[in-house]
């Protein structure tokens, strides 16, 4: 397995949940976190960590490339990009859904995966190497109750994976899109319907999603895991 020491990691959506359980771990792993969210006071609670932070609105394009941007000019490169910024809404059935609703699922879900890895190739492609690895989710696979906005951003999220992957290959970047299953996040609290408690006690963890980004950053680059089904042990 390769070290993480002194590898330049970006984590957009670290304020909670596996993003920022990724972060944490990283960091102990002694990677240079830098970890991106909206919500400042979540962030802040990284710092102890050793973590940078910089605060910023994934589904806002300009700040993503302010981001890229301030992380190049505090560690001079990018080695691995996660995103885990994912959200999702009670209105989800067709019934519904607006354009409103649907726009801002698309914008937090997958428009921003593409605007920071839009920022970030530039400088992977120039050192012949970098590794992007999004969260996707089960939905993106497998259809369900989750709704269309959630379900197309995160099979949308597999589509731009796998096209970097085979467009950026002989750079020398990696891409992988991991798809959880049920994990006990605050997304949970979003749901029409409360997640029974029993369900809940079954789900994955945040951290043990985080765990399997780890792993995947740790690869040596002559190996490459492009898309990884995690689903909890009673499915």
């Amino acid at each position: 397995m390769t070290s993480l020491k002194d590898q330049v990691v970006l984590i957009v959506g670290a304020s909670s949940g596996i993003g920022r359980e990724s972060a944490i771990l990283f960091a102990r792993e002694g990677a240079k976190v830098m970890a991106s969210a909206r919500r400042e006071d979540r962030l802040r609670e990284l710092e102890p960590e050793g973590i940078q932070i910089f605060v910023a609105d994934a589904s806002e394009s300009s700040q993503m490339e302010r981001l890229a941007e301030h992380c190049l000019q505090q560690y001079g490169r990018i080695d691995i990009l996660v995103y885990a910024t994912g959200t999702n809404v009670p209105d989800r059935s067709m019934q519904r859904l607006n354009t409103e609703i649907w726009d801002m699922m698309l914008s937090v879900n997958l428009n921003g995966a593409y605007y920071i890895t839009q920022s970030v190739l530039p400088g992977m492609r120039e050192r012949q190497s970098g590794h992007l690895i999004y969260i996707s989710s089960i939905s993106g696979l497998v259809p369900d109750v989750s709704g269309a906005a959630y379900q197309a951003s995160k099979r949308g999220l597999l589509g731009l994976s796998h096209a970097i992957r085979v467009e950026e290959k002989q750079n020398g970047i990696r891409t992988c899109v991991i798809c959880p299953g049920l994990v006990d996040t605050e997304i949970l609290e979003k749901r029409p319907v409360k997640t029974p408690a029993e369900t809940l006690a079954k789900a994955m963890l945040p951290e043990d999603v985080a765990e399997v980004v780890l792993s995947v950053a740790k690869l040596p680059v002559r190996a490459s895991v492009p898309e990884l089904q995690l689903l909890p042990s009673y499915l």
